[in-house]
């Protein structure tokens, strides 16, 4: 007969299984992502990961939509923030967008992550109830400040999403698809494109989002 095991992991499998705490799952869950891509985030390999069974993850995450909630809960740590002193409130929209999409940005496929979930955490709920505050000091009301809100979170992950892609492809895809796209511009079939092109080849995220951004504040503004 061989020796006995005496490994923490072997010793927990002939009694008591290992304590697992939500938070070091979130924290676990956003590390295999940053690692892998989302695509390979699933809950059996968490579960191996943070060495316990699956049906322990199931115990404290009902779904897998549910442990992505939980994440974007986390990534949102902070967003809530004070605000600068003397900002404008366009200035105070801006800042807060920027720091919705410097959350995202953090983690790869943060974007991908965060869409389509629907925490309830206090991350969450108090950075939307931060934008949605400063957005009602524009006269608007409850609803409209709201709606315009989401508008603006929707941008947010919407820029967000492209943004991560194209970084996805940079070193493989990315510079293949700019070169079709610069062939296909044929400036007597799309001229206003082709007069164009230097912005459209831009992978200035930060300038197009300034842009996008601009473009809200000001409609706000002209209402």
């Amino acid at each position: 007969m061989g020796p006995t095991s005496t490994s923490p992991s072997a010793q927990r499998s002939r009694g008591r299984p290992r304590k697992m705490t939500v938070p070091e799952a979130v924290t676990t869950a956003l590390r295999l992502v940053d690692e892998d891509g989302l695509d390979s985030l699933t809950m059996r390999r968490l579960a191996a990961a943070l060495d316990v069974q699956v049906g322990t993850l199931y115990r404290h995450f009902a779904t897998k939509q549910t442990l992505l909630a939980a994440m974007a809960e986390e990534m949102l740590a902070g967003c809530a923030g004070p605000l600068p002193d003397g900002l404008t409130w366009r200035e105070q929209i801006t800042e807060l967008a920027g720091r919705l999409r410097m959350a995202l940005l953090r983690h790869r496929d943060g974007a991908r992550v965060y869409a389509g979930t629907h925490s309830v955490g206090p991350n969450t709920l108090s950075y939307t109830d931060t934008l949605v505050g400063v957005l009602r000091e524009t006269c608007l009301s409850p609803e409209a400040a709201t709606r315009t809100a989401l508008t603006i979170v929707h941008f947010v992950i919407g820029h967000t999403l492209e943004e991560q892609a194209a970084q996805a492809l940079a070193e493989s895809e990315l510079p293949a698809t700019l070169t079709l796209l610069h062939a296909a511009l044929d400036p007597g079939t799309y001229p206003n494109l082709a007069a164009a092109e230097a912005t459209l080849t831009s992978t200035d995220f930060a300038g197009h989002f300034a842009h996008g951004l601009n473009l809200i504040t000001k409609g706000l503004a002209g209402e």
